[in-house]
């Protein structure tokens, strides 16, 4: 019998996922939101984040949402995250990627995910949903990174020594791995309250005021 990692177990609940990340409604975050990583398709080419000038050094997150925001002209995507690890030095590779001073990170879309089917119950192609290509685009398209939030993903003693002893960074967030496995999965009142949290929105006064 074969062995299923962590990682590909996660992101097969991760499939169920809808495109805009559970708890952050619209007026937590505006924009075009749109699932990179997993999408149903293993046939299509995934987007992936890099750093300027690199074409080998790709960070390919378990789970990926872009919000894209803009115009054709300057374009810009937030980005949110889910990382799997399945040990201490896997969390601090994975953090390593995302540390501030990794803030120039592009994310790279083919071709053939922008010209994809936004949602199996919605052909709309994934490239008008991000609200910025006037016109079918006919080459992947490449935008800067402005805001990341990553959610870690841990095993419970991983989790627990982390949370007791180190003092995550503003963009970071971190739950134990069975509760992404959870048979209730992002319909959890409980993970879409948390992931609210994540929301630029919530380092203001309204947000806690609305959430009352």
């Amino acid at each position: 019998m074969a062995i299923v990692s962590l990682d590909a177990l996660v992101r097969q609940k991760l499939r169920a996922w809808p495109n805009r990340p559970p708890g952050l409604d619209q007026g937590m975050w505006g924009g075009a939101w749109v699932k990179a990583r997993p999408v149903v398709n293993d046939d299509i080419d995934y987007p992936y984040l890099k750093l300027p000038g690199t074409n080998r050094m790709r960070t390919v997150p378990d789970g990926l949402w872009m919000n894209f925001g803009g115009s054709e002209r300057d374009p810009y995507v937030d980005i949110f995250v889910i990382e799997v690890c399945g040990s201490f030095p896997n969390l601090l590779d994975k953090r390593s990627r995302f540390s501030p001073s990794m803030h120039s990170l592009l994310a790279v879309c083919p071709l053939n995910w922008l010209l994809g089917e936004y949602a199996t119950t919605d052909g709309t192609p994934r490239w008008k949903r991000t609200e910025l290509l006037k016109a079918v685009p006919t080459e992947a398209i490449t935008v800067p990174v402005r805001d990341i939030r990553v959610m870690y993903g841990l095993r419970p003693k991983d989790y627990e020594g982390f949370s007791t002893h180190q003092v995550p960074h503003a963009h970071e967030f971190f739950v134990p791995v069975h509760v992404l496995l959870g048979p209730d999965g992002w319909l959890q009142p409980e993970m879409r309250t948390f992931i609210a949290r994540t929301s630029p929105q919530a380092n203001f006064w309204a947000f806690n005021v609305a959430a009352e």
